[in-house]
């Protein structure tokens, strides 16, 4: 029972770990960042694509274009060579109809063209629409970022500062700084009353010299001897 009990502890204490890192505001955000400039890839390929096809579909639209002019004016000129009688009239009505059968097709293409670029260029403003939205999140999710770890830093500062001051004990500090005082005062009154021991003592051997001049003494002894040695006599009567 108790070994049971012991691994739900331990997948609780687990549990509430991813939790807590799930929950770290900082990290989420950096992930969504992270997100939203992979969105913001993957639009700006999309957009390169549908642009891509715009163009095409626009540069059709107007090749086709060209060409419905072109069999137009074709067949206007076959049909005037057969009036002026440079052609057979019936010949020239057949060309003429073929061109202007040519010339329906290159027009139906051409509205198809047309379509289509109509619909690329409304998925291309779309596109630059939501890229636009992508970047404007980012730049605003990025400043909030930099404000959000600003404001971690100063509120974990803060929180040292006062579990430090918590955990500060003003009686055993004072106490402290007392016993401190008091081992300083010893220190100095020794200090002073080997000052006064080393003072007293000399001040003992002047007075013993003054008293008794050792100097003077052995000078006077040394004279006595020499005086001995010259056979000189110090006696006076």
């Amino acid at each position: 029972m108790n070994f049971f009990r012991r691994l739900f502890k331990i997948g609780e204490a687990e549990a509430h770990s991813a939790i807590d890192k799930m929950e770290d505001p900082i990290k989420m955000t950096e992930q969504g960042i992270r997100d939203m400039k992979t969105d913001l890839e993957k639009s700006l390929e999309a957009l390169a694509q549908v642009k891509t096809l715009a163009i095409r579909a626009k540069n059709d639209t107007e090749e086709y274009a060209s060409k419905a002019e072109d069999y137009q004016q074709k067949a206007m000129l076959i049909l005037k060579k057969a009036q002026k009688g440079d052609m057979d009239s019936t010949e020239a009505d057949r060309l003429a109809k073929e061109a202007l059968i040519k010339k329906e097709e290159s027009q139906q293409h051409q509205t198809r063209s047309q379509g289509e670029s109509e619909k690329f260029n409304t998925s291309v403003a779309q596109l630059e629409k939501s890229i636009q939205e992508i970047k404007q999140n980012i730049s605003k999710w990025e400043n909030e970022l930099k404000t959000l770890k600003a404001r971690v830093k100063v509120s974990t500062a803060t929180k040292n500062v006062n579990k430090q001051m918590a955990e500060i004990d003003s009686s055993s500090t004072v106490s402290m700084l007392e016993r401190m005082k008091d081992k300083v005062n010893q220190e100095e009154a020794l200090a002073e009353a080997y000052g006064d021991i080393a003072n007293s003592s000399k001040s003992i051997d002047e007075e013993l010299d003054k008293a008794v001049d050792v100097t003077k003494a052995n000078a006077d002894d040394d004279l006595a001897k020499l005086k001995e040695q010259l056979g000189m006599s110090d006696d006076k009567e």
